[in-house]
């Protein structure tokens, strides 16, 4: 149950600091719990901590602090004191079901309770272990094992009180290669009925942090598979199982590539922070838009798939189908409007490349329209999705010789027309009519409107052409 770790508390001042107030108080023990905890056995810096306070109510705890830490109390339930931005610090409580889903409960403070008993209640037994400032590990529920061996699992059956610690097990999967152990599978299960008691703001901040850490997104949506939670995000549930041309897919079913181009675009985020052909690194919404893209690309593939005359399976209009769905299952989350509107487009163009092949290749036309139809996504994340797409046909995608998406190629062609990153800026602007006389109205909107299409054909490309072009618009009567 114990061992001694050198943790450097020495590099965290405020924290030692805090420590040493405390137990020089009479607190009968202090602990860094949860996360940090979990990360440094991992040997990840982490940069939140979170501390445990036993023997000592929240007034003494202030009164202990006072003068040099400033704190401020914070939940109303919870009863947590914060200092400064990254350190909480809180009593062992304890939580009686009376009510369903995320918030029924009625929390209680304790500072007699005894850790054991504190950190059954915790979700999973790599974040239910304490370290003592000596370096002391407590772990009464083997979490620095199931570490090791990277199995989650409930410390007790008190996992069932919170159904949102199922979307939790998918993100920490993801985030720490991480498999579910049976029993708390079958907690996830047996929690299913309290899915629709859940708000959807907590949604999103799991699915958040399955996109936006999650080095294995995969594990975490096999998670929602093996527990039956898929099935509650019906759009992603109906991927399981609808099968593809196994000339193109030779992974397997929908779920199967889905799963796969996930891991390609978290890969491939990764990678782009050293590759300077993706221009500069994510920030962390087009992160999640890039996660989030690569899981709804298909999902409109369960609407359309059918057999042909031949027996072969096609999946035609799947990209266009696919938008509505992929809407409905953001907003199930309450993903936020502008990530939904970045995603969108995605999905409806990821297709886009076999009619470029069609058409003749990758010219300025293409590119000019492309990036009009994507905005506010860009050509950028729009290759992104499709070379990630491409490696998830596992396994001839694997081999660059037969790869279907060559990103270099567009990411070139994209620079050198400046769309790589934005859409083509109109060359014909409301200030060159103004200046013929036209008046602002419908008229002035019909022939901004014609001069920017045919800017995207390639027909206009400099304002010399263009005032050309307005020329003989005008000539002609128009408007």
């Amino acid at each position: 149950m114990t061992d001694r770790l050198s943790f450097p508390f020495d590099k965290h001042r405020t924290v030692r600091n805090i420590f040493h107030r405390l137990l020089d108080a009479g607190a009968s023990d202090v602990l860094l719990v949860g996360g940090s905890v979990r990360d440094f056995l991992l040997g990840r810096v982490s940069t939140d901590f979170d501390i445990e306070v036993y023997g000592l109510d929240f007034e003494k705890i202030e009164a202990a602090l006072a003068g040099n830490c400033r704190t401020e109390r914070v939940g109303k339930s919870f009863g947590v004191l914060k200092v400064g931005r990254n350190i909480d610090i809180a009593l062992p409580r304890t939580e009686i079901k009376a009510g369903v889903g995320h918030t029924g409960f009625e929390v209680h403070s304790d500072p007699n309770l005894d850790p054991k008993t504190a950190f059954g209640r915790r979700d999973f037994t790599i974040n239910a272990m304490g370290l003592r400032l000596d370096g002391t590990l407590i772990d009464f529920y083997g979490g620095a094992r199931d570490l090791e061996k990277k199995i989650l699992r409930a410390p007790t059956a008190a996992f069932k009180e919170d159904p949102l610690r199922v979307l939790r097990a998918m993100q920490f999967a993801s985030r720490f290669e991480m498999t579910l152990d049976q029993r708390t599978a079958e907690y996830c299960r047996e929690v299913a009925g309290e899915f629709s008691t859940l708000s959807k703001e907590r949604l999103y901040e799991e699915w958040k942090k399955w996109a936006l850490k999650g080095r294995f997104p995969s594990m975490g949506l096999d998670i929602l598979k093996q527990t039956g939670w898929a099935d509650l995000f019906p759009q992603i549930g109906a991927l399981i199982g609808c099968q593809q041309n196994p000339q193109w897919h030779p992974e397997g079913d929908v779920w199967t590539h889905t799963c796969l181009v996930t891991n390609e675009m978290a890969k491939h985020i990764g990678a782009s922070r050293h590759d300077t052909r993706w221009g500069e690194p994510y920030d962390d919404q087009t992160r999640i838009v890039l996660m989030f893209a690569a899981l709804c690309h298909d999902l409109g593939k369960p609407v359309v798939t059918r057999r042909d005359e031949t027996g072969t399976i096609r999946s035609l209009g799947h990209a266009e189908a696919g938008v509505p769905l992929a809407a409905s299952f953001l907003e199930s989350i309450k993903a936020p409007g502008a990530v939904i509107d970045r995603v969108l487009p995605l999905v409806h163009e990821h297709m886009a490349i076999l009619n470029t092949q069609k058409l003749g290749g990758v010219t300025p036309r293409t590119l000019r329209r492309l990036a009009n139809r994507l905005w506010p996504a860009t050509v950028r994340l729009w290759c992104a999705l499709c070379q990630s797409d491409a490696l998830g046909c596992f396994p001839p995608a694997r081999d660059d010789k037969t790869i279907r998406f060559q990103a270099d190629v567009w990411l070139e062609a994209a620079e050198r027309e400046a769309v790589r990153d934005a859409k083509p800026k109109p060359i014909l602007q409301g200030r060159d009519l103004l200046g013929r006389g036209i008046k602002p109205g419908p008229a002035m909107g019909r022939l901004l409107s014609e001069a920017y299409e045919a800017q995207l054909n390639n027909e206009i490309n400099t304002l010399e052409q263009a005032n050309r072009w307005l020329e003989e618009r005008l000539e002609k009567g128009c408007p």
